[in-house]
């Protein structure tokens, strides 16, 4: 296994493909299509964009490689319908967070299978970056009875994206982040597919109103988002990795408040702080 650096400017990009990443809750309460049908398309519309960047790199790949990538995408895509899904039970500030709690997942299971040792204080930064995250999350959730399906399919969905996370993390030493992307994009695809033809039918988008969405889910999340962070798993541990991702919900607020006129309160631009200064704590144990 390739050594990471952990150099702060691919922090930067990981914060950047973040950034784009936490658009998906944007878009996918704003798309019209049921929540598999969009999380299909975003996938399906993803593939010629990401030709481009990837057909210098596809000769090299063998079988073994294509089957990973493709594992790898059903990963994905159990991630993307479970995340949608939870959507229409739960809150948006809810769906992040749960859907963004992949070190629980991911530290241990390097540790297992990258034999990669968190070093001293690493608990510790990770314990205050999550616990900024509740912070910031508690101040706009307010759970009740019929929220918990939603809060159970957004936390089931980060086991999925765990499982997408270390395979694209053990392939990035040697396969391109837009390589990795675009085979695995066939395994969603497929797999988003078939859960839409058997639970909510195949919808086909009418006009732009329903098509702008599923673009844009396409170009920030699949094209920008997590290539972006695909690239980064070459450069950066997958515990760090998975820390900086827990940034997403914070990000999200942000978003919510220039766009919706959501007011952040006093607790949650606390919780931004705490988020932040864990992921700063942690990126410092990495030399």
């Amino acid at each position: 296994m390739k050594e990471r650096k952990n150099n702060t400017r691919d922090i930067w990009l990981e914060l950047l493909a973040v950034a784009f990443l936490a658009t998906g809750g944007i878009f996918v309460r704003l798309s019209a299509l049921p929540p598999i049908n969009t999380g299909f398309y975003r996938v399906l519309f993803s593939i010629p964009l990401l030709f481009p960047l990837a057909y210098r790199n596809l000769s090299s790949l063998c079988l073994k490689d294509v089957i990973f990538l493709l594992f790898a995408g059903i990963f994905l895509a159990g991630d993307v319908a479970l995340w949608n899904l939870s959507f229409h039970y739960t809150s948006v500030a809810n769906a992040n967070l749960l859907a963004n709690l992949t070190p629980f997942t991911v530290i241990p299971l390097s540790c297992l299978l990258f034999k990669e040792k968190p070093p001293k204080f690493f608990l510790l930064g990770a314990g205050i970056t999550l616990f900024g995250v509740f912070i910031l999350i508690g101040g706009k959730a307010n759970p009740g009875i019929s929220d918990y399906a939603g809060d159970l399919l957004a936390f089931c969905a980060s086991f999925f994206y765990a499982g997408f996370l270390l395979i694209s993390y053990h392939l990035r030493d040697r396969i391109a982040s837009s390589v990795i992307m675009f085979i695995s994009a066939f395994g969603s695809a497929a797999t988003l597919l078939t859960a839409a033809l058997l639970i909510e039918g195949i919808k086909l988008p009418h006009g732009f109103p329903e098509l702008y969405p599923v673009l844009g889910l396409s170009l920030c999340l699949q094209v920008i988002g997590h290539n972006l962070l695909a690239h980064c798993q070459g450069k950066v541990s997958v515990n760090l990795s998975s820390i900086v991702c827990l940034s997403q919900p914070a990000i999200a607020s942000v978003y919510s408040y220039f766009l919706f006129s959501e007011k952040l309160t006093g607790i949650e631009m606390l919780g931004i702080v705490i988020v932040i200064l864990g992921i700063w704590l942690v990126k410092a144990q990495y030399k």
